[in-house]
């Protein structure tokens, strides 16, 4: 886990209807997973690996966000910590590079085959996590590898939205889960630190998985 100290940031886009209004979020400081959860650690865990592109220390993929509720829930009861999902407004926070942010289109760089795993460079599979550059903040696979399940519910757009850096669970979808990051799967279209999407709670797919927070 790294420290991401706390601060401001614009956060959303004029690029897509989703991401508008752009709003300016005051992100308390809070602890980070360095990378997405591993095969490794999921099996530890849960006791099985339900990825499709089966190492080590590949990113966790085919896991719902329910399902991630259930590997808190455990991994919490082994460590006596307070893990979660990052919040959309730190998931984003963190990828922008937060204090020290350069305004990059992804997490690290303009150039994304310096920073992710994405339809052109990845020979349609995962790959181990940490292989290519970090972002500002010490950060890997931010943009590409897998997309990341976050706390929130679903809204259409940012209006609304918490100002705090909380994840946004009052109203909108909640059987909808925002998820950030682009993949493997996709083109880098997907992979910029300010688009979004979501899937059902309980959908599961070889392009999604997660990133450990708490405070």
């Amino acid at each position: 886990m790294i420290k991401v100290a706390g601060g401001a940031f614009l956060m959303g886009s004029t690029e897509w209807l989703e991401t508008q209004p752009v709003q300016k979020i005051q992100v308390p400081g809070f602890y980070l997973a360095k990378y997405p959860v591993t095969q490794e650690l999921w099996q530890s865990v849960m006791g099985d690996n339900p990825a499709n592109f089966k190492g080590k220390t590949n990113p966790v993929e085919r896991v719902s966000w329910d399902d991630t509720q259930l590997f808190l829930e455990k991994l919490n009861q082994i460590c006596g910590q307070n893990y979660r999902l990052p919040s959309e407004a730190e998931w984003e926070y963190t990828a922008r590079g937060g204090r020290v942010s350069q305004g990059l289109r992804y997490a690290g760089s303009n150039k994304l085959k310096e920073v992710g795993w994405y339809d052109t460079n990845s020979h349609g599979e995962t790959k181990p996590v940490g292989l290519k550059q970090a972002n500002e903040l010490g950060f890997y696979d931010m943009s590409g590898n897998i997309r990341e399940w976050c706390a929130d519910h679903w809204h259409d757009n940012y209006q609304g939205i918490p100002k705090d850096g909380s994840a946004w669970v009052k109203g909108g979808y909640s059987d909808r889960r925002v998820v950030r990051g682009g993949s493997w799967f996709f083109d880098d279209y997907f992979c910029a630190v300010s688009y979004r999407d979501w899937y059902y709670s309980n959908f599961r797919y070889y392009f999604i998985g997660f990133r450990l927070a708490r405070y």
